[in-house]
């Protein structure tokens, strides 16, 4: 099935100075899936509009270095923009719950709060040291209907599997997959608070071939992100 943008949802996105995938109407599979270029941050991301419901969809942005070399560790830089109704979501790097670095985040207070998880099977995610974040100064917004962080990651591009390592391949495709609930963490204003199971859930192809910067050390500099 196929969801795409209502015209309430891209006007608002609008509104906060947040640029919908694309106006509709737009073929559906356009505007899930797409490459995005950021004016303010200046990074050029790979983007999917993932559904949270029908009428609302969590839009993920991922950019890299254009020298990353797979197997070799690389920073990655994520841009998220959540509606307001979602209590909290999560990116899974190797496209599965288990063994890899989850990107879990929520709103609090009209800022985005980012937590680094790992699991070890289908349970609860527990805090990961293995992948860090530093959000930016830049690329943080809000307004009444959706909010947006960014942030670089040190240590989503590699971690250990079961058997051997795994790695992100910045020059291909590669299954990456997401996760969201309604219900807000039981104490939203740490990161490290615990999370209910999720009601949404599902994965996509990411091409980072979209999400290519030859400046990228620079841009997350200038964005305070180093």
């Amino acid at each position: 099935m196929r969801w795409t943008l209502a015209a309430t949802w891209a006007a608002s996105m609008m509104g906060l100075g947040l640029s919908a995938p694309a106006p509709v109407p737009v073929p559906a599979a356009a505007a899930e899936l797409a490459p995005y270029f950021d004016s303010e941050t200046g990074f050029q991301f790979h983007q999917y509009s993932a559904p949270h419901t029908l009428t609302s969809n969590i839009v993920y942005r991922i950019a890299v270095p254009s020298d990353a070399v797979l197997g070799t560790p690389y920073d990655i830089v994520i841009q998220v923009v959540c509606p307001n109704i979602v209590g909290w979501a999560a990116l899974a790097w190797g496209g599965v719950m288990p063994r890899n670095p989850l990107t879990v985040y929520w709103g609090n207070s009209g800022k985005g709060l980012v937590s680094s998880r790992w699991a070890t099977g289908h349970s609860t995610p527990q805090p990961y040291t293995g992948a860090t974040y530093k959000l930016f100064t830049t690329g943080q917004k809000s307004n009444g209907t959706h909010w947006q962080f960014t942030a670089k990651c040190t240590g989503c591009s590699q971690w250990q599997g079961t058997s051997s390592m795994q790695y992100l391949n910045p020059k291909g495709t590669g299954r990456v997959a997401y996760a969201s609930s309604t219900m807000k963490p039981s104490n939203p204003s740490v990161n490290t608070s615990p999370i209910n199971q999720h009601e949404v859930q599902n994965y996509w192809s990411a091409d980072l071939r979209q999400g290519q910067n030859a400046d990228f050390a620079a841009l997350v500099a200038k964005n305070g992100g180093a």
